[in-house]
């Protein structure tokens, strides 16, 4: 998987470049998040992405740019954590370092705009409910 992914993300550069897998690198949720994923981030990170989208907690979090290693960066990768489609919701144990937004109780979806330059999300609600997230930043 490491190989298909740096060779692709060789043949096709991009200036704003979106990953999504299952299990997060960085997490409040239950799972305090999952280091198998870890060499994914690295490659991605050294070819300049952007997002990475992740479920598994049934939740929803928004990170600050940070580095494979947890560190701030602003031309780092936000993770959005969007466990939110369906499964019963989930809770979180603690407060993740560079955690902005935290949800778990609203189901919904994150809808997500890439551009050329840069990139917006928005998490819309189930009817009924209010919470949201939203937010448009330029890519690294």
């Amino acid at each position: 998987m490491l190989t298909w992914l740096k060779n692709d993300l060789a043949a096709y550069p991009s200036r704003c470049t979106l990953a999504y897998f299952h299990k997060p690198l960085f997490s409040s949720g239950y799972s305090r998040g999952n280091p198998v994923v870890k060499p994914l981030w690295n490659v991605l990170y050294n070819h300049h992405a952007d997002v990475i989208v992740s479920g598994h907690d049934h939740v929803y979090e928004r990170f600050a740019r940070q580095t494979p290693s947890g560190a701030l960066d602003e031309h780092g990768i936000r993770e959005f954590v969007v466990g939110t489609g369906g499964a019963e919701l989930g809770g979180f144990n603690y407060t993740a370092s560079h955690s902005q937004v935290r949800n778990s109780n609203t189901y919904g979806v994150l809808k997500l705009r890439l551009s050329s330059t840069s990139y917006s999300w928005k998490f819309v609600p189930v009817a009924g409910k209010t919470f949201t997230d939203s937010g448009t930043t330029s890519c690294s």
